[in-house]
This record gives C-alpha cells, structure tokens and sequence, in this order.
C-alpha cells in the first residue's frame, strides 16, 4: 500500500491537538470560525456530504471531499469517521499543499 500523505498529515493534527473528528464537533468547528479546512469521506451519507457542503459555504470554509470513512477514522487513530476539521491555520496550509501535489501526480 502506498502511503498517503494528506491522510499522514492528518495523523499528525490529530496527535498536536489539532483536528476535531466526528459530525458534531466537526459542525461546532465550523460554526464556532476554528475549522481551518474540513474534510468529508467521499462514502459519507448524501445527507452529511449536503449538510456540509452547504454548512462550510455559508460559514466561507474549504471543505474537501477525500478518502473513505474507514480511512479517515484509520489515519487520526479512531474507527470510522465521515468529518474530520484542521483547527490549526498552519497545518491545514500544509495539508492544501499536499493535496495540490496528489492532484497533480
């Protein structure tokens, strides 16, 4: 298995303190303006991927489409997760960074 490092750099926001999981506080993140970059499992429910599709619009936050329930929850040390949020400015720029690296691999 390749490792993927967008999904490595969560493990490491997880591990600083840095990352929320799970749809409630994910939803508190964005409302309370501490989400930097949100992220939603490409197999979550139509209904999460709506609520915060629409969610992170209104409240001008990037929200991004990435990985599997189970590898989310897998790369921040917990079972399965459909939201994860990057509270840390830093770390979500970091975490852009890599994403714009896979898109263009």
């Amino acid at each position: 298995m390749i490792p993927d490092k967008v999904l490595s750099m969560l493990g490491l926001a997880a591990k600083a303190g840095r990352l929320v999981s799970g749809e409630y506080q994910t939803e508190r993140a964005v409302k309370s303006g501490q989400a930097q970059l949100v992220f939603v499992a490409e197999d979550a429910s139509k209904n999460t991927k709506k609520l915060f599709r629409n969610m992170c619009e209104f409240y001008k936050t990037e929200l991004v489409f990435y990985g599997s329930r189970e590898s989310l929850g897998v790369s921040i040390g917990k079972e399965y997760r459909a939201s994860v949020a990057i509270t840390d400015r830093g770390l979500a720029e970091a975490v852009r960074k890599k994403l714009a690296l896979k898109i263009t691999e």
